[in-house]
Formats: C-alpha cells, structure tokens, sequence
C-alpha cells in the first residue's frame, strides 16, 4: 500500500528535501507552504500522516494542529527549529504523536514516520485497553475497574485515554485546557482541576494514579 504525505513546510528547500526523500521510499506526499494551504488541501483529500512545521508565517503549526484534531486522528510529527521541551510539550497536549527538530536526518525522520505508522495500524486493531486493574473496551467505551462497570462523562474519559496514552509525560493546566476546551473557551484553569479530581475518584485504586506536580501540572503513573 503506498502511504499518503502531507508535508507542511515553508522552508522551500526544507519541503522539496523532505517530499523528495519520502517519493524515493515509494511514499506519495503533497506539499504545502502554509497552514492555510495544508488545511485546503485536507478537505480535498486523504493522508497517512502530516509532517507539520511549527514555526510558520500567518497561522502556526499548533493552531494547524488543533484545527485539524477537531474532526481527525491522522497521524502528525512536529518539525521544529526551537530546541525547547515547552514545544514538544505543547504538541503532545495538542494532539500532536511526535517530533523533531532541526537540523534532523532524513533516514531518522523517515524511521520515525515509518514507526509511527505502525503503532497506530496496531492501535486500530485492538479492541481493550489494560492498565493496572484498569481495562477499557475501545469500541463501546465501556470502562471496568476491578470488575466492575465504571461510567464517565465524555470529556473524562478522553482525559483519561489521553493519560494512559501518554504516561509519565507531565502537562501543565493550560496545555490540558487548550488541548480539551481549546483556544477560545472563556472559563479558567479551575475547569482542568475539577475534571482531574472526579476522574481520581472515580479511578480509586485501580494501579493508575494521576499525580499532582507541585508548580506545573498532572501526570499518569501506571503501576506495572
């Protein structure tokens, strides 16, 4: 099957490096040089995965991000020319799957997207999700803990898969708030706080905890 690739990148030079590495490995990749572009060329057809710049003139990789996670789980890898943990940090949150930052190999890029790609053909296929004595089923949502049937609101259970999807990996109260209310939602980091604690109780101990980090934010911590 050949995989389908948007590049968007507005480095000229960067793209046509990139697209022309990707058709050598058999791929079909599509270029954009701007995040306006990227998501035109979205609603006109389908890819495998998005090798999405962060730094770009007009719209940012970022918002790009959270347009495109409003209504689709294709696969993104963040470039970046900022060597800081915040943007890889802020990616995740935003529903990015990886990234990487220049100047970066091209096999190594490839590798990766190649990784990517399978780990999400994997995830599709399963159908529960074990963690402690957790166990979702991901095609009802129904959720036991210690045999017994939980039930969550929408928006905590999402919390909940994004942690256990995600563990050890910390997230401030903004990047949870952008990430599940987004950019424009009026209310206060509060909002995250709430979610958390019902999602705690709810969990009890069932081997996966969501710790406080003092001055920063949450993370999951799955017993083994």
């Amino acid at each position: 099957m050949e995989h389908r690739l948007l590049v968007v990148e507005d480095d000229t030079l960067m793209q046509e490096a990139i697209s022309d590495y990707f058709v050598s490995k058999g791929w079909h990749v599509q270029a954009a040089g701007t995040g306006a572009e990227a998501l035109g060329i979205m609603k006109q057809g389908s890819f495998h995965l998005i090798l999405l710049d962060v730094m770009m003139p007009g719209m940012d990789g970022f918002t790009v991000c959270r347009k495109i996670r409003e209504d689709s789980d294709i696969p993104i890898i963040f470039i970046t020319a900022r060597v800081m943990e915040e943007d890889g940090l802020n990616g995740y949150a935003l529903g990015a799957d990886d990234y990487v930052t220049k100047p970066f190999s091209l096999p190594i890029l490839h590798a990766k997207a190649q990784a990517l790609l399978k780990r999400c053909q994997e995830k599709t296929t399963e159908k529960h999700l074990c963690a402690g004595s957790l166990e979702i089923d991901l095609s009802t949502h129904e959720i036991w803990i210690q045999d017994k049937k939980v039930s969550l609101p929408p928006k905590e259970y999402e919390m909940l898969l994004f942690f256990l999807e995600n563990p050890r990996r910390i997230f401030s109260r903004e990047q949870l708030l952008i990430r599940f209310w987004g950019y424009d939602f009026d209310g206060n980091e509060r909002v995250v706080d709430n979610h958390i604690k019902k999602l705690r109780k709810a969990l009890g101990a069932c081997g996966c905890a969501i710790h406080t980090v003092r001055k920063y934010g949450y993370r999951m911590e799955v017993e083994k």
